[in-house]
């Protein structure tokens, strides 16, 4: 069982993707690291050496330090963090037992610098809220968005360096018949049984095959009635949030329960 200090695979992978889930600061040396180059979701790397440097991107749910097996690095740098007032654990086992755990892990050549910047067209409504989610849950917590008008989503890219998506010719958009969000999926290495069954329940209310998934007529008429209550896209956006947050619970832990009611209906 964990000590008080540090934090199993397991119990990490129940708090990524929410609200809850702390920040994750990689200690590997470069040798490590160029081994294989990849980070936890919303993770980023800081030398063990200048664990100081990470503090001002430690929230209210702490940070979680991962070396290469989960020894004297993140003892370290975590005990640091500690003493400087935060709270701070090490990943039991450290990258080798997240990657042994299945843990999700992104391609380090793929995240753009943070806070990273996205645009897309204006008046979101299911792809364009739920990607954001993904960025921000996945794989920047600090990622801004930019919805503008259709026509100039390449010009603004160009000229403030945002990654574009969801628009059409750019690389986080619709291939085929799978939508924006398993883009991201596919090119970030996010695919969980959790995600994809929520990506399906996007890709059916975002393309209107309500055939795919019968979640997705409720997610459609929610998408909707947000956009009709926020003139604002911003807002739109983070009340969007909210409901990919639940969307994703259900979609990792309450998939398979039902609702029956009146009790004992149908006997």
């Amino acid at each position: 069982m964990p000590a008080f200090s540090t934090i199993s695979p397991v119990q990490l992978s129940r708090l990524i993707g929410t609200t809850d889930a702390p920040i994750l600061i990689d200690v590997r040396t470069d040798d490590d690291f160029a081994a294989d180059p990849r980070l936890l979701p919303c993770g980023f790397r800081v030398p063990y050496g200048q664990i100081e440097d990470a503090t001002d991107r430690i929230g209210p749910a702490g940070a979680v330090v991962v070396c290469q097996r989960g020894r004297k690095l993140s003892e370290g740098a975590a005990a640091l963090l500690r003493v400087l007032g935060h709270k701070a654990e090490v990943l039991e086992g450290g990258w080798l037992a997240a990657v042994a755990a299945g843990l999700p892990a992104l391609p380090a050549r793929m995240l753009p610098p943070r806070p990273s910047l996205w645009v897309t067209r204006q008046r979101p409504k299911v792809d364009r809220i739920a990607c954001p989610w993904l960025i921000r849950r996945f794989i920047d917590p600090e990622a801004r968005f930019l919805f503008v008008a259709p026509a100039e989503v390449g010009p603004v890219a160009e000229r403030f360096g945002a990654v574009p998506f969801d628009i059409e010719g750019v690389e986080f958009s619709h291939r085929g018949e799978l939508c924006s969000f398993d883009a991201l999926l596919d090119d970030f290495g996010l695919r969980t049984a959790a995600l994809d069954r929520l990506a399906i329940v996007v890709r059916a209310a975002d393309t209107d095959r309500h055939d795919l998934a019968p979640q997705a007529a409720g997610v459609l008429a929610l998408s909707v009635g947000l956009s009709r209550m926020h003139k604002d896209d911003l807002a739109q956006l983070e009340a969007g949030m909210a409901l990919y947050d639940a969307l994703y619970r259900w979609a990792r832990d309450g998939h398979s329960e039902g609702h029956d009611w009146p009790a004992g209906r149908g006997q």
